[in-house]
């Protein structure tokens, strides 16, 4: 029986540990033709979507890799920043709470960087995952698409969802953007979004035990008229 929209958005988490089991490319094809049908301003259907497993999947791992020795930090020509810069309160809070939750529940403390850079460098291998997918968007497109594109991704994921695939959205990639987009193939007239682990779940990892709070409707919701 197949998941409700509601049952999978309660399931869906942020999957950081996966099992080597393959997916197929019919699989990926599927999910991507059903995530297809998200809503998007005029039909333009603004994203373009490389996926990558087995050598393409671990070239564009070593490249990035390769990137990161000589820039730490990223590269130093973003196409975008991820998040704002500063970040205030009540999004800082959150993504505190939720960076906290995350390595408390694999018994990482606050002081101990190392193990915590450790946990963090497994962005470069999709967390184990055996597809990795990019999403980009030409450089033409506006906010509006931008919104579009993340409509399509949260297709993806809730489909994914109800196939019984595990996934993780990671605009960690959008940090090393030459060094993807050359080796993927990506043209540099295209933004590069972010990335996409796509595997099973590995049941028995604790981090994925790890589930993050939701603000109250009425905190970020104001009704009228009713």
């Amino acid at each position: 029986m197949s998941l409700s929209v509601s049952d999978a958005l309660e399931r869906r988490i942020s999957t950081r540990a996966f099992l080597d089991t393959p997916v197929s490319e019919a699989q990926v094809r599927d999910l991507l033709k059903t995530a297809s049908r998200s809503p998007s301003g005029g039909n333009l259907q603004p994203w373009q979507v490389n996926v990558v497993t087995g050598e393409a999947r671990q070239r564009v791992i070593e490249a990035a890799q390769a990137s990161q020795a000589e820039n730490p930090l990223g590269e130093p020509e973003l196409e975008y920043q991820v998040y704002p810069k500063p970040i205030v309160d009540p999004w800082r809070a959150r993504r505190f709470a939720c960076g906290e939750a995350m390595y408390a529940s694999i018994g990482v403390p606050r002081e101990d960087k190392t193990a915590r850079l450790l946990q963090f460098a497994r962005n470069f291998e999709f967390f184990g995952a055996p597809v990795g997918l990019f999403v980009s968007l030409h450089k033409s497109m506006q906010p509006g698409q931008w919104s579009d594109c993340g409509m399509f991704i949260q297709s993806f994921l809730l489909a994914a969802e109800e196939a019984g695939l595990a996934t993780c959205a990671q605009e960690f990639w959008a940090a090393f953007p030459t060094a993807v987009k050359t080796s993927v193939g990506i043209s540099d007239d295209y933004t590069l979004f972010c990335g996409i682990a796509l595997g099973h779940a590995d049941p028995d990892a604790p981090i994925n035990t790890t589930r993050t709070e939701r603000a109250p409707v009425d905190e970020f919701a104001a009704f009228e008229g009713f």
